[in-house]
């Protein structure tokens, strides 16, 4: 467990540091843009949560290497070819311009280096038409890329509320970490736990006071480890169903999809962001408490009473995943029951129908409703 524990320990003195030295880095780092949509701080906020992700996964490494670990070499590949994704995400924290298109370059070379070098590949759906065309090596390629860079993607996609990217984050590490841990697969195990460690060191801060952001270059960065992760415990492992990974990373996958499907039939650019993801929808009509308060404190804590709610849905994706992961069958039933309960979830909450338990209010606003 010295993984975990030093990358914690890491990520937790970096953040520190992040976040008590931001008054010389501010000028570059700080979010301070607090008026759009889906800007929900009160003052400005460093965005550069990545540079602690980023050290105490290279601390994680130097350890092993220490030590004389076997996995210490490919953790630091992995590392290398995380680069490009983690650089164009934190040039566009600190600069506020990267261009879009260059962000996804970088993505995708990252996702092709892993391809090309590390053996992060999908070989097999365990669907009988699509497996002889996965066995085509650039057809392997073509499909590896994209899902790296739509899981990348993705994980930026719901970093939204204080706590929210991370701790999902940690949540799908924790069952990437468990079933290499049961199959005595060490690399991944090694390299899930280094990465629930810095999540969990980077959330001290983040979650609930929102004192330091994840920012791109941290989102990048985490999305692309988990996708690389997951699908190298499905190419090492034969009895990991691959059905594992989808059904592990469905939150961030459906709300992007979803999302990117909302936007097109709305006619509407499918890359320009907007205030009707499910996070922000659980903002605004769930986490009641304090509505309208002149409390910087109490729009804070309303930001970060958020996350829980989708650290939930998450699980619901997440554990069973774990408890199935060598039955495709049922791990198919489960993706597709994830997907209806989103939806469900979704269209409760946007015609005002959600159950009136969820719905948090303060006892001012309570009383009025009633």
């Amino acid at each position: 467990m010295l993984p975990i524990v030093f990358s914690f320990a890491v990520a937790f003195l970096a953040s520190m540091w992040l976040v008590r030295s931001s008054h010389l880095h501010a000028r570059f780092s700080a979010d301070s843009d607090m008026g759009g949509v889906q800007k929900f701080h009160v003052q400005p906020v460093p965005r550069v949560g990545g540079i602690a992700i980023a050290i105490a996964l290279v601390a994680c490494w130097g350890v092993l290497w220490f030590r004389g670990k076997a996995e210490h070499p490919y953790f630091l590949q992995m590392l290398a070819v995380a680069l490009p994704a983690f650089a164009s995400g934190l040039f566009e924290d600190i600069s506020k311009r990267g261009g879009v298109l260059i962000r996804m370059a970088s993505i995708v070379l990252s996702a092709a280096l892993a391809w090309c070098f590390l053996g992060v590949r999908v070989l097999r759906m365990d669907v009988p038409f699509i497996d002889p065309v996965l066995a085509i090596p650039a057809c392997s390629f073509i499909i590896t890329v994209v899902a790296l860079a739509g899981v990348t993607n993705a994980l930026n996609f719901i970093d939204g509320y204080n706590g929210l990217s991370a701790a999902v984050a940690a949540i799908m590490l924790a069952g990437i970490g468990y079933v290499a841990f049961i199959l005595s697969d060490h690399l991944v195990w090694a390299m899930a736990v280094a990465g629930i460690g810095a999540c969990l060191g980077f959330l001290f801060w983040n979650w609930p006071r929102g004192l330091i952001f994840l920012g791109d270059g941290g989102a990048y960065l985490l999305g692309f480890w988990i996708g690389a992760l997951v699908v190298l415990l499905v190419a090492r492992n034969p009895q990991v169903s691959p059905w594992f990974a989808f059904l592990l990373v469905s939150y961030p996958v459906v709300e992007t999809v979803f999302t990117m499907m909302r936007r097109v039939s709305r006619q509407s650019n499918p890359g320009l962001p907007d205030a009707a993801h499910l996070h922000q929808l659980v903002y605004k009509r769930l986490m009641r408490w304090t509505v309208g308060s002149p409390d910087p404190r109490h729009k804070v804590f309303r930001n970060s009473m958020t996350s829980p709610y989708l650290w939930l849905l998450s699980s619901l994706g997440v554990i069973p995943a774990v408890l199935l992961w060598n039955n495709t069958w049922a791990l198919q039933c489960s993706a597709l029951l994830f997907v209806f309960a989103y939806l469900w979830l979704y269209r409760c909450i946007i015609r005002f129908r959600a159950p009136r338990w969820l719905v948090v209010r303060s006892r001012t606003s309570r009383k009025r409703h009633r």
